[in-house]
């Protein structure tokens, strides 16, 4: 059996029996019924995820992971290809928006090196676990092998494995990579069946030439390539990149672990709306952070099934959404562990009332 399999075979459903009893708990508390909203969701849904009423908020991680794309070559960003790398060294030195906004959130941020161009020198923050130099342009062929997809995936089931080991109990996903926005399009055209022009947005922020570039591109791609949508590998391979299946075997790993995954914006989400299209059963471990400024974000999470809960206007990527959202995670622990109810407290609970009759 492959690791990919192994770990698709041990992804359960979370507890539904768990998420029940949290919303008694948390009913319990020195409050009217519902009245935290989405924040008593959100701290039912870790529990039902960890099998515990009484979940705990442990060690929490920020997965950011780069590569190149070929596709930079249509000119559909506003970027040279070099900044990948670049950036991907200034995220590893503390330097970037998610290593600030991660600090605040208390996780650790671990970097990887999907496959840029040129190779990076090694360093502590860094980790090296290169596919390739890039994808290829999928305007004229198959952006990676097969087997290169199932390479990438593979280093993400094994980083999220690691991570549960050393104690993360809360995952985020986010991205880096010049170009890496074109082929997310792509991808999510195919895998929502959408068209093209309804998920292809300005990226980096280019002007309309460059965004008919892109679209361009991604429809060319897509005829070129015939992906079937049926084979999210295919799809992967013959359009995605290498840091968007790495994510996808992060998503996959983490729910093997019972970890809970929270999906940083566009690329981030389109890679684990390939991990729910391989394993269903992972829905219930994503929890969306925000919703990207990016044109095609909303169909991704309409297809996941997903609510953000953040709308900022982002679209930087790189885990930022993810690392503010940690923070709503960490307050809805505490509310369902710390949160006095009516008996402890002394306070009378509210009494049964009626339906209103006109």
């Amino acid at each position: 059996m492959s690791m990919l399999a192994e770990v698709v075979s041990a992804v359960r459903p979370i507890s539904r029996d768990v998420l029940a009893v949290t919303q008694r708990r948390l009913d319990a508390k020195t409050k009217p019924r519902r009245s935290l909203g989405r924040l008593e969701d959100l701290a039912c849904r870790i529990a039902a995820i960890q099998g515990t009423s009484e979940p705990r908020m442990g060690d929490k991680a920020i997965v950011v992971m780069g590569a190149d794309h070929g596709v930079t070559q249509e000119g559909v960003s506003a970027y040279p290809q070099e900044v990948t790398g670049q950036m991907l060294q200034n995220i590893a030195g503390g330097g970037a928006a998610i290593s600030v906004l991660a600090r605040q959130a208390g996780a650790r941020v671990v970097v990887v090196d999907m496959g840029v161009t040129q190779a990076l020198p090694p360093g502590a923050e860094l980790r090296t676990h290169r596919i390739g130099p890039g994808t290829g342009n999928f305007v004229r062929g198959p952006a990676m092998a097969r087997a290169q997809a199932l390479e990438a995936i593979d280093v993400g089931l094994r980083i999220a494995g690691e991570l549960a080991l050393q104690g993360v109990s809360l995952l985020g996903i986010g991205d880096m990579g010049i170009g890496n926005t074109t082929a997310s399009s792509a991808l999510a055209a195919v895998l929502t069946q959408t068209a093209p022009g309804e998920v292809t947005g300005r990226g980096t922020g280019i002007d309309d030439a460059g965004l008919q570039r892109k679209l361009s591109a991604v429809e060319r791609a897509i005829a070129r390539n015939v992906p079937d949508p049926a084979d999210p590998i295919d799809v992967l391979s013959k359009l995605g990149g290498f840091e968007i299946a790495g994510l996808c075997g992060v998503v996959l790993g983490s729910a093997a672990k019972r970890l809970a995954v929270i999906v940083d914006g566009f690329i981030a989400s389109v890679a684990a709306l390939c991990a729910l299209r391989i394993c269903p059963a992972v829905t219930g471990y994503l929890i969306a952070s925000h919703r990207s400024a990016e044109a095609g974000h909303g169909v991704v999470l309409a297809a996941m099934g997903q609510r953000p809960l953040l709308d900022l206007e982002l679209r930087l990527g790189e885990g930022t959404g993810a690392a503010l959202a940690m923070g709503l995670v960490d307050a809805s622990l505490r509310l369902v562990n710390e949160m006095a109810t009516f008996e402890s407290a002394g306070i009378s609970a509210a009494s049964t009332i009626p339906p209103y009759r006109t």
